[in-house]
């Protein structure tokens, strides 16, 4: 039953923190909808920041799975991932978390930026796998890649009736084929 309570705290966490951010949610909220005790909060994670930071790592977890099934992945399929990554409810967590780790003295601060490197690396990871133009370094992309999906991804939490998400991924997908960003198989 360990691992099955561990499970259920990450899912009723992250499910909370998307919701209510996470100051504002308590272990009392957290074992209400999981429907574990309390005390196994801290017994598993070590405290709120340990559980937070399992709630991160089990949404990367996740999101190198849909990334993996793309090798090498044409730019189409990556979008659609990133499409369909953007849409689960529990990514809103990070439009949340970016606002709480603002805050320089912020515990989530070092939460976020492990967070930002862990998605750059799964960005990097397609990224090298593909025939960049001059000039065109595969670090930098990495970047600018995953700033215009946290973008993308911010504006459609905040409006999604005016945020065409298929669209705006193919208008994406059209400007890295403009570049001759191409996998592969897009040729």
């Amino acid at each position: 039953m360990t691992q099955e309570s561990r499970r259920l705290l990450v899912e009723a966490a992250t499910a909370l923190f998307a919701e209510r951010g996470y100051r504002r949610t308590t272990f009392e909220d957290i074992a209400a909808r999981s429907g574990v005790s309390r005390g196994s909060i801290p017994w598993h994670f070590g405290g709120k920041e340990g559980l937070l930071a399992a709630v991160v790592d089990d949404l990367v977890v996740r999101l190198a799975a849909a990334a993996g099934t793309l090798d090498p992945g044409t730019v189409d399929q990556v979008l659609g991932t990133l499409t369909a990554f953007t849409r689960a409810p529990s990514t809103g967590l990070f439009a949340k978390l970016m606002v709480e780790a603002d805050d320089p003295g912020s515990p989530l601060r070092q939460v976020y930026v492990g967070l930002h490197d862990a998605l750059r690396g799964q960005v990097r990871a397609w990224v090298t796998r593909l025939p960049l133009p001059d000039g065109v370094g595969g670090e930098e992309l990495s970047t600018v890649l995953l700033g215009a999906v946290i973008g993308i991804h911010q504006q459609w939490r905040v409006a999604p009736e005016a945020v065409d998400l298929d669209r705006t991924y193919s208008t994406l997908a059209a400007l890295l084929r403009s570049a001759g960003i191409t996998a592969p198989t897009d040729r």
